[in-house]
């Protein structure tokens, strides 16, 4: 022994401190990686400090799941620490992508009965490319918006699925939900028909007609905020303010549907905002609506991470007053079902 054992530690030492087994200590030096620094005159292997923080070092890569090769050039001082990290960050980014799409797919094997061809399928959905996925969402988009009214295709086409480059689990678990029902007959079939009921017919057909739709985005974009703005600041509906902007709205409604502003418009107008809550929960939990064009939405907004567009009307819908967290549409339709029925 040419090194003094006090200054000296045993493998089981070596191993105590450094969280490895002592196969592990012994396979290390046996593969060229830490020699023991010395050995008693029976044969057991000493190590130094400097070689106990080499097998440390192993450790720390080894846990990382770092392939012996690349360690032993580390070690060998052939390639920097930096360069054989990055590398490995590389693969294991990789490897957890794989992780995630097959979590997703089993997931949704999950969730309904499995089958060999579902997977198979299911597996395709989640490695497909960005055109890809856009292929599929577009021919979706166009098969259910068709004859439908321009203003209305364009909203709707707004809202697309735009997957990350490394998405959460839950934004890949919802393309892959999305992307088995766009290529759903049945489903694409009951969007088709929803939005074709809602939107290509009366009433709808006649909110997308152009005269009124030029009304919404140019006096009713500029009188709604007036008004909104007014409710909130504790106007009473029969304040004069008010009563006038209720009633360049009565007017500019009548204009849009070529209807006259009389009495029978106004008390039409004031029944509908007087149930604006409620219209709205109707609308918002139609079943018909949630198992189609809301299904659609809610998905797309986990895969994009925003806000169900949803969200702000239902809040305002359900909501027992107007407070600093936004609008009561129970108040606001009675504000403004008070202040159109004064506007005469």
């Amino acid at each position: 022994m040419n090194i003094s054992e006090d200054t000296l530690y045993s493998i089981g030492e070596v191993a105590h401190r450094t969280g490895l087994s002592v196969s592990a200590i012994r396979y290390y030096a046996d593969e060229g990686l830490v020699h023991p620094t010395d050995a008693t005159d029976g044969g057991h292997r000493l190590y130094d400090v400097d070689a106990i923080a080499r097998l440390e070092f192993v450790r720390t890569l080894r846990d990382l799941e770092t392939g012996l090769d690349q360690v032993r050039r580390v070690l060998a001082g052939t390639t920097s620490l930096r360069d054989i990290l990055a590398e490995h960050l590389d693969v294991i980014e990789k490897r957890s992508k794989d992780i995630q799409a097959k979590r997703a797919v089993l997931r949704a094997l999950v969730r309904q009965e499995g089958t060999a061809e579902r997977a198979n399928l299911l597996r395709k959905l989640v490695t497909m490319s960005d055109a890809e996925r856009q292929r599929l969402v577009d021919d979706f988009l166009e098969d259910v918006s068709a004859g439908l009214p321009a203003e209305t295709i364009e909203r709707i086409r707004a809202a697309q699925p735009m997957l990350p480059a490394d998405p959460a689990p839950e934004q890949l678990d919802a393309w892959v939900t999305l992307a088995e029902l766009l290529r759903d007959d049945r489903f694409r079939a009951a969007t088709r028909s929803y939005l074709h009921e809602t939107y290509a017919e009366f009433p709808g057909s006649e909110m997308a007609k152009p005269h009124v739709q030029n009304f919404i985005n140019s006096a009713g974009a500029d009188l709604t905020p007036k008004l909104m703005a007014a409710h909130q600041a504790g106007f009473a509906a029969d304040d004069a303010q008010v009563i006038a902007l209720a009633a360049q709205m009565v007017e500019q409604l009548a204009q849009a549907f070529g209807v006259a502003a009389d009495d029978d418009l106004r008390r039409r107008l004031a029944d509908r905002y007087r149930d604006l809550d409620s219209t709205t929960l109707e609308a918002l939990q139609d079943p018909e609506y949630n198992a189609t064009e809301g299904r659609y939405l809610e998905l797309v907004s986990i895969i994009n991470d925003q806000p169900h567009p949803d969200a702000a009307l239902l809040d305002s819908a359900r909501r027992e007053q107007s407070d600093g967290d936004g609008p009561s549409f129970r108040d606001l339709g009675q504000w403004l079902s008070a202040a159109i029925l004064a506007a005469r």
